[in-house]
């Protein structure tokens, strides 16, 4: 049986936040975070601009701009609570020696504390979205800071409890550096700071957490209620739950209306450079459902963490429930160890290569990010990748359609230099939990 528990809060005030009688300016002066100090003096707000340079590639006037400007504007703020790329798959394909380099986009950062949990020599999280940037140095100051699994894990995972404010006074707040600081005790339109998100359930929040929780409207206007699915004992119990509720969904007129509208899947981070390739030319009501029907029908739920967040909005809870690498207990021993070892920078991941030297790194993770790329990007992209990296460096990605997105856009004399793995990217792909990619994707280096 799935249980709710609803309590009244009081509104966070800053008293709940701030230690008292030491005031902001001096608090701000004192205590600055070994992640990312570079950063400190620069606004987060600005710093988005890297975001409008990446996405913005037609005129304002146009559709397609006000379509790209719709998107930066929605994409500025936390988008992605949870990062929806499994990172079991990552580890099998990428192959971490001790002394690897990492150069990943860091997105939510779950990934990139469970590629920490295994013990490479420096991790590189680059994201333009300074939301995602903040999230990542609090998570590490988390990993480093907190006393013990129980306060992690009650923080980072379940994310709802009143009494996280002390956690956060008591171990974060100190720890991160002004800007980051400034981010999670800012206020939203509620007037409450950031930081109470983890009072409230955070991964309810962010654009992602918001597109799940008009998703859940729509399904229970429709009489879906996915308690009976989160409860099945059999795949077998969930294809009949997906077969005789969910898949009629998408039969419904106002459902295609809406999926067919590209700023309709903002909320799942998905520009419009993307929808065209996440379409494939298909209706996307159609696409849309197949992907759905993975996440419902092909994995057990008792282990799929990413159908827990489609469905519940929460991590399972259970005693044991599944949840990233990093947010299991056999894990925080390692990020403790470990958290000094990720650098975290706002900053574009072809912009952080050029400034690195040849030969200085082992591992790339692009995520999705190709996707959102026209032909100079790419090329622009894998010259760095090719310069700086060692022999036998691996290359992971996912992209929204099945194959891989760079033959014929990515010169020759780069891509001649790389081996592609399609029999192994083709079993990743189809092993991925979060189901919502196309294909999963595997470059290695020969020199």
């Amino acid at each position: 049986m799935i249980s709710v528990r609803c309590r009244f809060r009081k509104t966070v005030s800053a008293r709940d936040i701030l230690p008292v009688n030491i005031p902001v300016n001096l608090q701000a002066s004192r205590h600055a975070s070994n992640f990312g100090d570079a950063d400190a003096l620069v606004p987060y707000k600005s710093r988005n601009t890297r975001l409008k340079e990446a996405v913005h590639q037609y005129k304002a006037a146009s559709r397609a701009g006000l379509l790209e400007r719709t998107f930066t504007w929605m994409f500025s703020g936390l988008v992605y609570p949870q990062i929806w790329e499994d990172p079991l798959i990552d580890l099998e394909a990428m192959e971490l020696t001790p002394d690897c380099h990492i150069v990943a986009i860091a997105s939510g950062g779950c990934n990139v504390m469970s590629y920490l949990a295994q013990g490479p020599a420096k991790i590189t999280a680059v994201d333009l979205n300074a939301a995602h940037v903040a999230l990542n140095k609090l998570k590490l100051a988390g990993a480093a800071h907190m006393p013990s699994y129980e306060h992690f894990f009650r923080f980072f995972g379940r994310a709802d409890e009143r009494d996280n404010m002390k956690l956060y006074r008591q171990f974060l707040r100190t720890r991160l550096d002004p800007v980051t600081r400034k981010y999670w005790e800012g206020r939203k339109l509620d007037l409450r700071p950031r930081i109470s998100l983890f009072t409230r359930g955070f991964y309810r929040h962010g654009l992602l957490g918001y597109f799940i929780g008009w998703a859940h409207l729509a399904a229970r206007f429709y009489g879906v209620n996915f308690r009976h699915l989160l409860t099945a004992t059999s795949l077998t119990e969930q294809r009949e739950f997906f077969n005789t509720r969910l898949a009629p969904l998408f039969d419904h007129k106002l459902v295609r209306w809406i999926t067919g509208n590209q700023a309709s899947l903002y909320g799942l981070g998905i520009p419009p450079s993307q929808y065209e390739k996440l379409s494939g030319g298909r209706p996307m009501h159609e696409v849309l459902r197949e992907r759905l029907e993975r996440l419902t029908c092909d994995f057990d739920i008792s282990d799929n963490y990413f159908a827990w967040q489609a469905f519940a909005r929460q991590y399972a809870p259970d005693l044991n429930p599944s949840v990233p690498p990093y947010l299991q207990r056999e894990n925080f021993a390692a990020l403790q160890a470990n958290a000094a070892r990720v650098d975290v920078q706002n900053l574009g991941f072809t912009e952080f290569l050029r400034a690195q030297d040849p030969a200085s790194c082992d591992r790339y993770v692009l995520l999705d990010a190709q996707d959102w790329m026209t032909d100079a990007q790419l090329n622009d992209l894998w010259t760095e990748i090719t310069r700086t990296a060692r022999p036998g460096a691996r290359v992971i990605f996912r992209t929204a359609a099945e194959p891989s997105l760079l033959p014929g856009r990515v010169a020759d004399e780069l891509l001649s230099r790389w081996t592609y793995h399609a029999e192994e990217s083709f079993r990743w792909t189809y092993r991925d939990r979060s189901s919502i990619y196309g294909g999963f994707h595997l470059y290695t280096f020969e020199g």
